[in-house]
């Protein structure tokens, strides 16, 4: 991939990587052509196969987006009651178990992975618990083995929130191998985009089926509805993207990868910085966050502040937590004497802009100004 050009306009925390609209015509032709927009169509079925070769897994269902798609993966799991899941991630995590009745249940997290600590979901368990629902933060592999030994004691599902994850790798196999299922995002914001669009990944063929029928009504055939099911499918549209997306993932993801390696040796010295952890799996380096301590003298929010006046747009990903929102502030997990990890990492973290044509010169630019914050006296 050519080396990206500096830019004088803003730079967001991320900035979805699109294909030569030359490419994608092609594809809208066959689209006008077929007349066929939705329910399966030739590019919804060749993407499922695609995808499933290039991840390493066996069945995977296209989604209309993420949400949905947790949505759908609890109710095809028959799940009720009380899930624990975390407090440090995006609102959709903890919305698709309210909008399934459910109660979420908040364990605090390893401050070090960001993840769910595995002592603190078994201390969660009750005798209303029926799963767990974790997330691969940042695409950081979750304590997969501690989580099933978890789950297998205590009869629960695991529903992998991996919206982060698609084709990170640990012990050369596909993270989204784990648990009863997992579910992927392809919004616009993640390394593979389908436009909007999401994915679940189950572990046998039958599985698939049921969740196939009720992302589209709960349909079997003409004249058959077998379950209460929704309208969740992916569109022609967004599968063609998500297609073309996919033959140049190879060379975003390894420009990503320079971004990341570049940040670590430009803010590798810097004092109160630091970076994600790395190594123990093959990330796709769809966040690049650091945390803020107290060594750094403007703090973490006064760094967000220089940055915005230099038209750089970092995220404080994930500020407020989820637990803070006044639909689970009540929780009686949602405490900050449950939760002091997840708490000190939301009033530490800054994620940094990171994609695929983001210009070295521009990183170098980002990272100057946070060294030269860390040299200020504090007021």
């Amino acid at each position: 991939m050519p080396q990206p050009a500096p830019t004088a306009a803003p730079i967001r925390v991320t900035q979805p990587d699109m294909p030569p609209l030359e490419d994608f015509i092609p594809y809208l032709e066959r689209i006008w052509a077929s007349k066929f927009l939705t329910n399966g169509g030739q590019f919804h079925q060749q993407l499922e196969q695609a995808l499933c070769d290039y991840l390493g897994v066996e069945h995977i269902s296209l989604f209309a987006n993420g949400t949905l798609a947790l949505m759908t993966a609890l109710q095809a799991l028959g799940i009720e009651g009380e899930v624990i899941t975390t407090p440090y991630s995006f609102v959709a995590t903890s919305h698709a178990l309210l909008w399934n009745g459910l109660q979420p249940v908040f364990a605090d997290i390893d401050p070090v992975t960001f993840n769910l600590d595995p002592a603190r979901i078994e201390a969660a368990i009750t005798p209303r618990t029926t799963a767990i629902m974790p997330v691969h933060c940042y695409g950081i592999p979750c304590d997969v083995e501690a989580i099933e030994r978890i789950a297998r004691k205590h009869g629960l599902k695991v529903i992998y929130d991996a919206a982060h994850a698609f084709g990170v790798r640990q012990n050369g196999q596909s993270i989204l191998r784990h648990g009863d299922l997992a579910v992927l995002s392809f919004h616009a914001t993640k390394v593979f985009s389908t436009l909007e669009g999401g994915a679940i990944v189950s572990r046998d063929a039958a599985t698939k089926l049921h969740i196939d029928r009720l992302k589209n009504f709960g349909i079997v055939d003409e004249v058959t509805v077998a379950a209460a099911g929704i309208n969740a499918k992916m569109n022609e549209v967004s599968a063609a993207f998500g297609l073309l997306q996919l033959a140049g993932i190879d060379a975003a993801l390894e420009r990503r990868r320079a971004i990341a390696a570049q940040y670590r040796h430009l803010l590798g010295g810097v004092a109160g910085i630091t970076p994600m952890p790395e190594g123990g799996h093959e990330p796709n380096y769809g966040y690049f966050a650091i945390l803020v301590d107290d060594r750094y003298p403007l703090g973490r929010d006064g760094l967000y502040q220089v940055l915005r006046d230099a038209d750089i747009h970092p995220r404080r990903y994930f500020y407020p937590l989820i637990s803070d929102f006044p639909m689970y502030s009540t929780l009686p997990s949602a405490g900050p004497d449950n939760l002091p990890n997840a708490a000190m990492v939301a009033r530490q973290v800054l994620c940094l802009p990171i994609y695929p044509a983001l210009a070295a010169d521009d990183v170098v630019r980002i990272a100057d100004l946070i060294a030269r914050g860390a040299k200020r006296a504090s007021t």
